[in-house]
């Protein structure tokens, strides 16, 4: 929930019974000045209210022994003073049961993690496509954040994720973008249910962000050529991808029955891809002495040419691209032995 609507809500419930008990203590502030006379101080008439409603009974400040009416004034002072106190512990007893205080703390360290985040990814979206986005993040140990403007969709996702980061706000504005990290993302999935406010997101965190890749997803033809004039990366259709997968599995049914292993188990193999830093000196495969078992070269990208299966003594350097088979901890250390950054 936003903070402001927490306030809102604290605002509501705490402000007519705290403006009562400081209404009590003004009028019995000025009963006692009333019944005491000169020879008491406005301070004193405050305490002996402050007393009264308290139930401290440390004495009378105000001398009430010869004027019965004044008793009268403080039995009726602690009895409105005390039900309006007991009134307001009750309220705020259960602002915290109900968890607008946890949840309004919570909030506040979700967003310091979140601005703590480098080279992260945004999810814009949390429906079907954007939980299995998510799932893959999270398999492979890469950091994400959730914005999501449906309340029930996001609270589906975060009963299977109760750690994820995220924000509810609509993705196609920029300061929801602005709130989930986009100035120090490394990409943005643009996936929600809608082409149109795909289109949006992608424009928006391009200018926001020019530097991180912009994947979108997208139903209708005629928007895919729109959304990439705005910015987009890739362009992913489902409708496309599924067909693709249908004639696959008819065709090379053992190569995605082996591709589906490696997606079903949590801590099983990825074909992943690695970058190379600028100033990385270059050297031969074999010549780095990196640590072979922890992944598979299968190929390596070098400025627009593919060499597959590479030999030992193929050489390597800042701006390729390694394209390995490994699990989340082997292309960590590989990305560690190199001093490169995520893909």
């Amino acid at each position: 929930m936003p903070a402001d609507t927490i306030a809102q809500r604290a605002y509501q419930r705490f402000a007519a019974p705290a403006l009562a008990l400081v209404g009590v203590h003004v009028i019995g502030m000025v009963g006692y000045k009333i019944i005491g006379g000169a020879q008491v101080s406005w301070l004193d008439c405050l305490y002996m209210t402050f007393i009264t409603v308290a139930t401290i009974g440390f004495g009378e400040i105000v001398d009430l022994a010869h004027s019965p009416g004044g008793r009268v004034f403080t039995m009726f002072i602690a009895l409105i003073g005390i039900g309006v106190t007991t009134y307001l512990i009750s309220i705020l007893t259960a602002f915290i049961l109900e968890g607008d205080m946890n949840q309004a703390l919570r909030r506040r360290r979700m967003q310091k993690s979140i601005a703590a985040l480098r080279r992260h990814y945004l999810i814009c979206g949390i429906g079907r496509v954007g939980t299995n986005v998510a799932h893959e993040l999270e398999v492979t140990g890469r950091p994400y954040v959730v914005i999501e403007s449906d309340r029930e969709a996001m609270e589906r996702y975060l009963e299977r994720y109760p750690d994820a980061l995220w924000t509810h706000a609509d993705s196609s504005e920029d300061s929801a973008l602005t709130e989930a990290g986009i100035e120090h993302c490394a990409g943005v999935f643009a996936v929600t249910g809608d082409d149109s406010k795909n289109l949006v997101i992608t424009l928006s965190a391009k200018l926001l962000n020019p530097q991180a890749r912009v994947v979108a997803r997208c139903h209708e033809v005629n928007y895919i050529d729109k959304i990439r004039k705005v910015g987009a990366d890739a362009i992913v259709s489902p409708d496309f991808t599924g067909g693709m997968r249908i004639v696959s599995s008819m065709v090379r049914p053992q190569v995605v029955s082996f591709l589906d292993e490696m997606l079903r188990a949590d801590n099983a193999l990825r074909v992943e891809e690695v970058h190379i830093p600028e100033g990385f000196g270059a050297g031969t495969i074999g010549g780095l002495k990196l640590n072979r078992r922890a992944y598979i070269l299968l190929a390596v990208r070098a400025l627009d040419q593919w060499e597959f299966n590479p030999a030992d003594n193929y050489f390597i350097g800042p701006g390729n691209t390694l394209v390995v088979m490994t699990t989340p901890e082997g292309r960590k250390s590989l990305e560690r032995s190199l001093g490169a950054t995520a893909a």
